[in-house]
């Protein structure tokens, strides 16, 4: 797995980026194929904060701490990631009763083509309210991976407006920039 860390308002020592990757690198017994992971290390009046994001498969690991101590927020981050791995294994394979990846991502595709298909009334069964953060695309295509959503309404902080993303048919991403002419 290659590590990509960066540090804000911190330096980066050898120590530093060693430990990340020793604790980080425990993770790789867990999951396969991963190519990279994201680390961002910074400090602030939060405390040591530490970012990991790991993409696998279509799917987000991310995870965020901070504590006093940056040593301890890696730590504490690690263990998040592996809940996380370990509630997603599980969930697939009670899903789909041990079947790969792939398959497993297969079968639920087809349920939810089908969901849709036969819909003749549309109408609303739920009304969601929620503050907009601001962030860039990218922020908001990792969030709305990481909630399991197939769109994202998020404010734009590049552009100073609300905007909308959305995962296209073809695998790739769409934004929705409103036009007010």
């Amino acid at each position: 797995m290659k590590f990509e860390i960066r540090g804000k308002n911190i330096e980066l020592t050898e120590a530093l980026k060693e430990y990340t990757t020793k604790r980080l690198s425990k993770l790789e017994k867990y999951i396969d194929n991963v190519k990279e992971a994201k680390v961002a290390l910074s400090v602030s009046s939060e405390g040591h904060k530490v970012e990991v994001t790991i993409p696998l498969n279509g799917v987000i690991l991310r995870g965020e701490e901070a504590t006093d101590d940056m040593y301890s927020s890696i730590d504490m981050v690690v263990e998040k990631l592996e809940k996380q791995i370990e509630k997603y294994k599980t969930k697939l394979y009670k899903n789909h009763r041990g079947a790969g990846l792939k398959q497993a991502l297969k079968e639920e595709i087809k349920e939810n083509l089908g969901k849709y298909q036969d819909t003749e009334n549309f109408r609303i069964v739920r009304n969601k309210k929620f503050a907009l953060k601001p962030m860039d695309e990218e922020e908001a295509i990792m969030q709305m991976l990481l909630l399991g959503h197939s769109f994202f309404v998020f404010f734009n902080s590049h552009s100073d407006e609300v905007n909308v993303v959305y995962k296209r048919k073809d695998g790739n991403y769409g934004l929705i920039e409103p036009d007010f002419d």
